[in-house]
């Protein structure tokens, strides 16, 4: 029976009548205005979605220009010092051609060794037991390397100044142990949470078998976890290469090729200090040179460890 006491007709099709009462049509008109305001809703969503978008976009590119303009000015005034000798020859008087930073090269890449050689295995050991043994000694440890993480680098080049080089003299050996007081927090935080994404399961698989702890850990934890364990000890390397405060107190500089750590070595990040504070162009153009090749080790270890990261995830699935 219909609302109303008369049908009103409507047409649909090609001219067919059909009749609906005025209860249909009141349906009818609230299905409309439900569906325009959804319409009207979507659209206002799609345009703030938008505006985010490009606001997003924005703030990218803002954060992207220093970094740019660094690298740009960094190649423009380290381009012109570069050689076929720069990298292999060592340093000469003002004025004399063929000046080179190859001692500092060999510098940087001992000290960087022996400061991986020394922070790896701690940095591995305390983080299995901050994930082995919860508890309050494994709290504090963990805050010691936040701590620590967000410590000056000058501060821990004064402390390896006074336990170190006051004992022992100025040495790439003291320059080695500042670099891995520096890399060690960060080799515990990362070796931790990549040992964390090991699912228990596999732990517990493990001790089921009836293999010993150990066997557990070296077989089983850390294979899962070595992605991560890589990736991470690669970028503290980058980071502590670039590092000028801890080698101004530790390693003093030297202007030959030094291959013994106990003696006084160079470094490019000493190198560069040095030569940027001279008042001559030669020596400035030396130092730009010099953060070049700096910039492009430090691009390429942070590009290796994605690499490295990406390449041991595939073959361990």
């Amino acid at each position: 029976m219909s609302d109303l006491p008369f049908d009103v007709p409507v047409t649909a099709g090609a001219g067919a009548g059909v009749r609906v009462g005025a209860g249909t049509l009141a349906g009818l008109t609230r299905r409309d205005a439900v569906r325009a305001a959804a319409c009207a809703h979507l659209d206002r969503r799609r345009r703030l979605g938008r505006l985010a978008t490009v606001m997003c976009v924005g703030a990218l590119a803002l954060s992207l220009l220093p970094l740019v303009a660094l690298v740009v000015y960094v190649v423009s005034r380290g381009l012109p010092a570069l050689s076929g000798g720069f990298l292999v020859h060592t340093p000469t008087p003002e004025g004399i051609p063929g000046n080179g930073i190859g001692n500092a090269v060999v510098g940087t890449l001992i000290i960087v060794a022996l400061a991986m050689a020394m922070a790896v295995p701690v940095g591995l050991a305390a983080a299995l037991f901050v994930v082995e043994r919860p508890g309050r000694l494994s709290g504090a440890l963990r805050l010691a390397a936040d701590v620590l993480t967000g410590t000056p680098s000058i501060a821990i080049g004064v402390f390896a100044y006074l336990t170190f080089v006051l004992a022992f003299g100025y040495s790439g050996l003291a320059g080695s142990f500042a670099l891995a007081v520096l890399m060690l927090p960060i080799m515990l935080r990362a070796d931790e949470e990549a040992m964390s994404t090991v699912p228990d399961e596999l732990w517990e698989a493990g001790l089921a078998l009836g293999s010993p702890r150990a066997r557990v850990v070296r077989s089983v934890v850390l294979r899962s976890a070595l992605p991560g364990i890589v990736t991470g000890n690669l970028l503290a390397m980058a980071r502590a290469i670039g590092e000028t405060a801890p080698l101004i107190f530790t390693i003093f500089g030297s202007q030959f090729f030094v291959f013994r750590p106990t003696a006084p070595m160079a470094a490019l990040p000493l190198t560069i200090y040095t030569n940027a504070t001279e008042p001559y162009a030669d020596a400035q153009r030396t130092a730009w040179g010099t953060a070049l090749v700096l910039m492009v080790l430090v691009v390429l270890l942070s590009v290796a460890a994605r690499a490295v990261a990406a390449y041991l995830h595939r073959k361990a699935r």
